[in-house]
């Protein structure tokens, strides 16, 4: 596994994300289930089939680049393939020194944004630490242990351990990262609306942000054509975190309309297909 990811990182962007984009339709074809949860929350945004449509080859863009982002030298990465939209937010939010929370959705590619924010700004405002799930097989999770860390950028297991590790972090005025639009471990969320259909939402995300005073800020990377490399768009959150908010039902909804805003600027490489209405075991929805 490890050979073959090296092999991959020294691919070309354009041939990867050719490749990848055949793996997409591939796995739409080959899964019914698959395409079925694509249409449904493509369907249950609003979005129409030719618009969610592009989001069939991004999908496999997104895993085809996996080896690129985290296996060549960090300057090959970020250098020439990036550019910045919102850089400013960042500088201002990391001036203030009360540490920034990056909440990123499903959509584009999610791994440029932290080796983004970490070869900008780390150099002067300390690394960024990003919540991570480790991979369920040994062997891409010894790829990713060993890759997904780079200069100025830690990663955070999605563990009591790796919540204190993020909050030390804030303290100490640097950034975090993670994904507020993923499922979160039973006892770790609450059922809001995510595009008008109730959704376990972590609560983690305005938690960092209540108990530190952080500044939280939207964040993601598009993909752009032709491996041309990536933007990375940075936007504020639109909506103030309530100080107090002990269920955070309304906090929750919050960031979800926000992840919402996002998603609908580009629905084109938002992941359809991820089991965003799973429900934990034992997390009963309310009605």
């Amino acid at each position: 596994m490890l050979s073959l990811f090296r092999w991959l990182a020294r691919r070309p962007l354009w041939l990867l994300h050719a490749i990848g984009a055949v793996l997409g339709w591939v796995t739409y074809c080959a899964s019914p289930s698959y395409r079925r949860r694509f249409r449904e929350n493509a369907r249950q945004a609003g979005i129409s089939p030719t618009e969610a449509r592009p989001a069939i080859a991004a999908a496999g863009r997104m895993v085809a680049e996996a080896p690129f982002l985290w296996m060549r030298p960090p300057g090959q990465v970020i250098g020439p393939l990036l550019s910045w939209q919102g850089s400013e937010l960042v500088e201002a939010a990391m001036q203030a020194r009360r540490g920034i929370v990056f909440l990123t959705p499903h959509m584009g590619s999610f791994e440029v944004t932290a080796q983004a924010v970490a070869q900008e700004f780390a150099a002067s405002f300390g690394p960024i630490t990003v919540l991570y799930r480790p991979a369920r097989k040994a062997a891409l999770r010894k790829v990713m242990d060993g890759s997904r860390e780079r200069p100025g950028l830690l990663t955070a297991p999605a563990t009591l351990a790796g919540v204190r590790q993020m909050l030390r972090a804030l303290r100490r005025g640097e950034a975090v990262g993670l994904l507020p639009d993923q499922v979160p471990p039973e006892g770790m969320g609450v059922w809001v609306p995510f595009f008008g259909k109730p959704a376990y939402t972590m609560t983690l995300a305005a938690r960092l942000v209540q108990q530190t005073g952080a500044t939280p800020l939207l964040i993601w990377g598009e993909r752009l054509a032709r491996g041309a490399g990536y933007t990375v768009r940075v936007s504020a959150l639109g909506e103030s975190l309530p100080t107090s908010d002990p269920g955070q039902a309304e906090s929750a909804a919050i960031i979800n309309r926000a992840m919402e805003r996002l998603i609908r600027q580009c629905p084109q490489q938002y992941l359809w297909g991820y089991n965003r209405y799973k429900q934990p075991r034992a997390a009963e929805p309310t009605t």
